[in-house]
């Protein structure tokens, strides 16, 4: 299982599953057995393969706050609670990486958030994720706007 593609694959994964069942909580623990990737063959995966996968996961849900705040402030016309789970998924992870993973190239990290997104996304989650991720991008690079884009 090696490839990067396949560890951000597995990170979306747990983050959509953390999303759904723990981010009501309030609470930023990541739940017991999360980081095991329960869903895939034991004879498919090996603590290397997960090493890049659990950094995503672990990165993101540990600054949550800071990578949602970013998000909602590059939704036109849109509130946070609206975006689909699977799209939140996908930004959550892939803003971790504009902000914390310098890295990883901003395109890279774009690229494959557009690419998870035409796999298990709907058909415009594509468009929507390439949308706010450049917005993104171009804050953190200083080319955006002083005042990010405000939500309704």
């Amino acid at each position: 299982m090696a490839s990067r593609r396949k560890g951000r694959i597995l990170a979306f994964q747990a983050l959509y599953s953390w999303d759904l069942v723990y981010s009501q909580t309030g609470k930023t623990e990541i739940p017991e057995g999360l980081l095991d990737f329960p869903w895939i063959e034991n004879g498919k995966k090996s603590a290397e393969d997960l090493v890049f996968p659990r950094l995503l996961v672990s990165g993101t849900i540990e600054n949550i706050a800071a990578i949602d705040d970013i998000i909602k402030r590059h939704l036109t016309h849109w509130d946070i609670v609206r975006v689909k789970k699977v799209d939140l998924a996908i930004l959550r992870m892939s803003v971790y990486t504009l902000m914390f993973r310098k890295e990883t190239a901003p395109l890279i990290a774009i690229n494959e958030a557009i690419g998870i997104s035409r796999e298990f996304g709907t058909e415009d989650s594509y468009r929507f994720i390439n949308g706010v991720l450049d917005s993104i991008k171009k804050t953190l690079q200083g080319d955006g706007p002083d005042e990010a884009q405000s939500e309704i």
